[in-house]
């Protein structure tokens, strides 16, 4: 794509945001709760316009070149990221569930599944791979030097003798095998020999011969032709992989290698507005920054002298907590900056004296209003709306900027796409303005001052900055004491790494976590069953609450805070593999505090206080970081198993509760919990602990069918017509994605992968290998299920469903009654 391209797809984008941004305002106004699915349609079509734009700026911001577009795409990217996880966070809210229906809004959007993908800004990885290479570089130095003591350690030496007959005795083996099979090869051939002889070979003559041989050919030719029409056909209708698929890639990489090509533009671009920024500044405070400051004097002597001749004395200078001589500035009379002086003044102590009477007022009014305060607060629990968002104004501002600056650019501007000479020295100038207002607010203070003394013979008086305004109080937070105050970093993360609770994260890619979309969630909830999540949903809640949160300090800064995360579901969800998606997308650390990593190590109380002190203050200092803990129920056992009491798995409970609770927005740290025995643990503790509970059930058909299919081609294998996926699919109702690959790398060893163009793969060779394995049962889904519906999350959602239940029936007998 041409940058005028991008420029056409920036403008689309900007008249589908401001649409958007006008369907905000109706939102806000609070709706009953009997008409929550049209409030959950309204919100759903808005959340999936905001994913579509999330998709278009990120696409404009990696591959526009033009360095002051892009730091306003920046920050219009981050705040449609930020909206979209406050949206998402309404839509919870709403549901009282972690995953939605939303194909009946998708068929109503003509939209696609793909439109539901989540998707990831590719700056997070971009932007920081200089950061992320250093700290790669370190790990794997400090892993080096732990892998030769341990290879000193556990290799001892052997004997040159007893290693020459070992492998003099390996080498024999070998060869003895070798002439077993070619042996065996010779006997083959001999009794084939031997039964040709007896039987005798059939005679034809020439016609008869030359006829089969005819007869064959034909038959081949025309099974040939049917099967190649039928291949054109099922291509054609999308049953099949294009063959093709060669020259398809070679376009995908040419185009991957364009979108480099530009990446390498912006950078030279970006180091050419560097330069001009630091030379526009110097310019600016050397030919402008004289003028601006005589003419700040004058303007603030001016002021003086009008003030006194009022008055008959000398203003108070404003402070600068208020802005200084800014509101001098502002195009104001001196009466009125004197009143406004005044005035905040009086306000604070105006403010005082009501603040008593209202305290009296209160203690009255308390009692008779307490009953109608509980019907008030009944009312407003059942109304439904979207809280404040602390986006929009950034998009609004964004949209603005837009519109003023760059709307009507094109090309033809600037055609070698650098920056915008004139935009650029307006910026600066102001920044320029406000470092001499600083200067020029210091001298004239003591002006004043000295005029004072001349003239009224009077000291100064210093105006006293306002009082903050505070609410009501509220606990203050205990700062953590650091009780690693002489360690530095690299220190304490070499010693986290050989104590073997920082490890090197496998790069896992959060698409690779393979499932399909929910196509019946609907239809479902019509028929009042609850619809289970599907693995496409558990994908996108994780890059929802994950990824997008860790991989930007602004929008984890602003969105709404989630420390923790818990994974609930059987062994071979996947779940670990989740945890290194994220990973690997933001580029996190990854630590392990599982309760089988922390045995035998930091013993004691003050061992596990200074352990989780360690690894959150490093977690914090290298952020962005990821924290997972395996077998999360242990740390809130009910009852700790004997064989585990030596482990003392609870031992890191209450110190991880507090660490937690120190986290602060713009703290990219996350807590990452697994569990497939929830059922184990305190309920309380482990949801006061972990915000957001991800149930993972077995997976349905579709997402089988796709799991089958994707895991297959990944193993390097085409399909064919003689696989039947959509039976393995069918069969393999129970089992876990990593039942299915255990199946699949079982079956298509490297022996098996050669035979292929001779004998294609058939649904049967799979079943043997699946038919070993232990399926999820029924009972042990149900008995999550039911843990899941006693979390504060599912136990709203089953109360909703009771609701619903018993107004429908209500209206069924009314019906009844009027007929």
């Amino acid at each position: 794509m041409s940058e005028g391209a991008y420029q056409r797809l920036w403008d689309s984008s900007h008249l589908t945001l401001q649409e958007l941004l006008d369907q905000e305002q109706p939102l806000l106004e609070p709706v009953p709760d009997r008409e929550r699915q049209s409030f959950q349609y309204r919100l759903s079509r808005l959340y999936l316009y905001y994913l579509g734009l999330l998709r278009r700026f990120d696409t404009l911001y990696d591959q526009m070149v033009q360095p002051q577009k892009r730091r306003l795409l920046r920050r219009l990217l981050d705040s449609v990221a930020g909206r979209v996880l406050e949206l998402k966070d309404d839509l919870v809210r709403t549901d009282l569930c972690e995953s939605h229906c939303l194909d009946q809004v998708l068929q109503d959007l003509k939209l696609t599944p793909a439109e539901l993908e989540v998707p990831i800004p590719k700056y997070f990885l971009l932007e920081q791979s200089s950061i992320l290479k250093e700290r790669g570089l370190m790990l794997a130095e400090i892993l080096s030097r732990m892998e030769r003591l341990s290879s000193e350690e556990s290799f001892p030496e052997m004997h040159r003798t007893e290693a020459v007959i070992l492998l003099q005795r390996a080498e024999r083996a070998r060869q003895g095998r070798l002439r077993a099979n070619f042996m065996r090869e010779i006997r083959k051939e001999e009794e084939r020999d031997r039964r040709i002889r007896e039987d005798g070979r059939h005679k034809f003559s020439q016609d008869q011969a030359a006829i089969a041989i005819q007869k064959v050919w034909k038959g081949y030719l025309q099974r040939m032709r049917t099967q190649q029409d039928r291949q054109r056909e099922m291509e054609f209708i999308g049953m099949l992989p294009l063959r093709n698929h060669v020259e398809h890639l070679g376009l995908l990489s040419q185009a991957c290698l364009w979108e480099d090509v530009r990446r390498l533009h912006q950078v030279e671009k970006e180091q050419e507005f560097q330069l001009a920024i630091t030379k526009t500044h110097d310019s600016l405070k050397e030919t402008e920054g004289p003028d601006m400051k005589e003419k700040m004097k004058e303007q603030i002597r001016q002021w003086f002298i009008e003030c006194h001749a009022l008055t008959g004395r000398f203003p108070d200078y404003p402070d600068e907590s208020l802005g200084g001589s800014y509101l001098i500035f502002a195009d104001k009379t001196p009466e009125q900056v004197k009143m406004e002086l005044e005035a905040q003044a009086q306000d604070s102590k105006k403010k005082d004296q009501e603040k008593n009477k209202e305290k009296e007022k209160e203690k009255k009014e308390k009692k008779k209003k307490g009953k109608a305060e509980k019907n008030r607060r009944g009312e407003a629990d059942t109304m439904l709306k979207v809280l404040p968002s602390k986006f929009i104004p950034v998009i609004n501002a964004g949209h603005e900027e837009y519109i003023n600056l760059w709307k009507n650019q094109y090309d033809s501007t600037h055609p070698n796409q650098s920056f915008d000479s004139e935009t650029l020295r307006v910026e600066k100038r102001k920044e320029v303005e406000q470092e001499i207002r600083l200067q020029v607010d210091e001298l004239m203070r003591q002006e004043l001052k000295n005029l004072r003394l001349a003239v009224d013979r009077e000291e100064a008086r210093p105006l006293k900055a306002p009082k903050k305004k505070t609410g009501k109080k509220t606990g203050k937070k205990k700062k953590e004491k650091d009780l690693t105050p002489d360690r530095s970093v690299e220190s304490l993360f070499e010693e986290l790494v050989l104590s073997g609770f920082l490890k090197k994260n496998e790069t896992v890619a959060l698409k690779d976590y393979v499932g399909d979309f929910l196509y019946l969630g609907s239809t479902l909830s019509f028929a009042n069953k609850l619809p289970m999540p599907s693995l496409f949903d558990i994908r996108q809640n994780m890059a929802l609450y994950g990824v997008l949160r860790l991989g930007s300090p602004d929008i984890h800064s602003m969105a709404p805070l989630i420390r923790s995360v818990l994974l609930v579901g059987p062994s071979g969800m996947g779940k670990k593999m989740l945890v290194k998606a994220v990973c690997t997308e933001t580029g996190a650390n990854l630590f392990d505090l599982s309760p089988s990593n922390l045995q035998g190590k930091y013993p004691g109380k003050t061992g596990a206080q200074m352990l989780v002190h360690i690894v959150f203050k490093v977690a914090r200092l290298l952020q962005p970081s990821v924290i997972w803990i395996g077998n999360a129920e242990k740390n809130f056992y009910k009852k700790v198993p004997k064989e585990e009491k030596e482990m003392d798995p609870k031992r890191i409970k209450k110190d991880l509760a507090k660490a937690l609770r120190l986290l602060n927005p713009g703290d990219r740290v996350m807590l990452i919990g697994t569990t497939n025995r929830p059922q184990l643990a305190e309920i309380k503790g482990l949801c006061r602990t972990y915000e957001r509970i991800l149930f993972m059930p077995r997976p349905d058909y579709a997402s089988r069918y796709v799991l089958w299919k994707q895991m297959i081609e990944a193993q390097g294998v085409q399909m064919a017509e003689s696989l039947d996926v959509s039976a393995l699919a069918k069969v393999s109702d129970g089992y876990t994605p990593g039942h299915i690959l255990h199946a699949i790398r079982s079956v298509l060893t490297q022996r098996r992968l050669l035979q292929l163009s001779k004998r294609p793969l058939v649904a049967s060779e799979f079943l043997g290998h699946l038919a070993k394995l232990e399926p999820v049962y029924r009972e042990e889904e149900e008995s999550l299920k039911d843990w899941y519906f006693k979390t504060p999350l599912g136990k709203k959602r089953m109360k909703l469903s009771k609701d619903q239940d018993a107004e429908e029936a209500k209206l069924a007998k009314e019906k009844k009654k009027r007929k």
